[in-house]
């Protein structure tokens, strides 16, 4: 499951994890869910997908609640999550960090652990003018080759984003660049993660309870 509050954020946060996976499991199947955007971006959205994520089962749920304005719309992104994990059983859910200085990243980063309860959930980091980036507990480093593929996906998809100051190699690249170096790797992406749960083969499998709201 993926979440993001605009299209270009979750391959901004979490690209190369995506390239990543992707290239490691066969049969992957990845839902797709964005709460804001135009019909263009949607498609843009859309063409990212394919290309961040080749050979996988793809599905989407693209809504268009008003940008920077969905802690208004509470119930209706409530609902929107909902909807989504009625759909199927998510072993990993990738959306924004819940201490985004955005308040639309915020909010999702907020109700995703609450709503997919039993899924293993990330939450990625976005470069921003706000200046939020934390302390994140969770690494995955990244080669070159893929770190440079995330950005130039990036452009190709994204081609509505490239009037911005911020949106270029230098911005992605320097942050991947950072976390690299916090773990020991030429590039890397981080995450928050709140809470994991570690099987051993052999150990008790954690149930998953029906969906809360």
């Amino acid at each position: 499951m993926l979440i993001g509050a605009h299209p270009d954020d979750i391959e901004l946060g979490a690209g190369g994890l995506l390239l990543s996976l992707a290239a490691a499991t066969p049969g992957l199947r990845v839902h797709y869910i964005l709460l804001t955007g135009s019909q263009q971006r949607h498609a843009e959205a859309r063409t990212a997908a394919a290309a961040f994520l080749p050979g996988a089962e793809l599905t989407f749920a693209l809504h268009s609640l008003p940008d920077g304005r969905l802690p208004g719309h509470w119930l209706q992104v409530k609902n929107h999550l909902h909807e989504a994990a009625a759909a199927a059983a998510f072993d990993l859910v990738i959306c924004h960090d819940a201490q985004d200085a955005h308040q639309d990243h915020r909010l999702l980063g907020e109700l995703a652990p609450t709503v997919f309860r039993h899924a293993q959930t990330l939450h990625y980091e976005i470069p921003k003018w706000d200046g939020d980036f934390g302390r994140p507990n969770l690494y995955l480093p990244l080669t070159d080759e893929v770190a440079r593929r995330k950005v130039a996906l990036l452009h190709s998809a994204y081609d509505s984003q490239k009037h911005h100051d911020w949106w270029d190699d230098e911005v992605f690249l320097g942050l991947a660049r950072r976390r690299g170096m916090e773990c020991r790797s030429r590039y890397a992406e981080a995450f928050y993660c709140g809470k994991a749960v570690v099987t051993i083969p052999g150990s008790p499998v954690p149930s998953r309870p029906s969906t809360e709201r």
